[in-house]
């Protein structure tokens, strides 16, 4: 046991231990809240690998998770807005592939936080006006932003919410879209030649404790009132947004004040 936990370059036994643990609790989370686990992962993950390495080690990780989700919530699933969805994710993987000029992160931050804010208290329209344009638009968005700030869950999150009247209806249509979106990642990164080979004893031991934190979020999830989980949502939505505001204003040049 111990061999299999040293088998990971640079992570020490008890982290291994501590992110498979972590792994478990953000999954439930992810569930009963909605959203959220992901980049409750991401923050963790930044403090024990480096840039390089973070973000397709992160979206493996959240790939295998959401698959569980998808696998415990099938039956659920909006399943007319897949293609115009998928259409738009994978313009947005080709777009990001091309891309080889890094982006201003701080400033993607920032305009994210400011928008999933809009998106999460302004006035809601009929779930049928987004079932067209606007579902290609965060496939490719979502996916493309998804490769350089890790999880863009919340981005995507308000709208897939609007066209899903049932709580487990939106839990199992997001977690598509996210499988979808950090797989195309993946495929994306081993294109450009990361390998994940290293990381994967780690990968999917902390896959398997996500798949058992999906199971326990579920029956949370059944017993939890519609009006109780749509509030959850929308807080948690905020905070996340406003954590993105804080780290974007944070790390960004333009709210810097330097010396005389």
């Amino acid at each position: 046991m111990i061999d299999f936990l040293d088998m990971v370059p640079g992570v020490a036994p008890g982290v291994f231990v501590g992110l498979t643990v972590l792994s478990f609790f953000t999954a439930a989370f992810g569930v009963v809240a909605g959203l959220g686990g992901g980049v409750l992962l991401l923050g963790v993950l930044a403090a024990v690998f480096p840039p390089a390495v973070l973000i397709p080690i992160h979206g493996a990780v959240l790939l295998g998770t959401n698959c569980g989700r998808v696998v415990v919530l099938w039956r659920h699933l909006q399943k007319q807005l897949l293609p115009i969805f998928i259409a738009g994710a994978v313009v947005g993987a080709i777009m990001g592939g091309r891309i080889v000029v890094a982006l201003p992160t701080a400033m993607l931050q920032i305009v994210l936080g400011l928008f999933i804010l809009y998106a999460c208290w302004a006035p809601k329209l009929a779930a049928r006006a987004y079932f067209h344009t606007k579902f290609f638009l965060m496939g490719l968005i979502g996916t493309l932003l998804g490769m350089f700030i890790g999880s863009t869950g919340t981005l995507i999150a308000p709208y897939v919410a609007a066209a899903c009247p049932d709580r487990r209806q939106f839990v199992a249509t997001h977690s598509v879209f996210m499988t979808l979106i950090h797989g195309l990642k993946l495929v994306v990164f081993g294109a450009l030649g990361f390998s994940l080979t290293t990381y994967l004893p780690l990968i999917a031991a902390m896959i398997a404790t996500a798949f058992l934190g999906t199971f326990f979020g579920r029956g949370v999830l059944n017993r939890l009132p519609e009006r109780v989980f749509r509030r959850i949502f929308q807080v948690v939505l905020t905070l996340l947004a406003l954590r993105l505001l804080y780290t974007g204003v944070s790390h960004s040049k333009i709210f810097t004040i330097s010396g005389a």
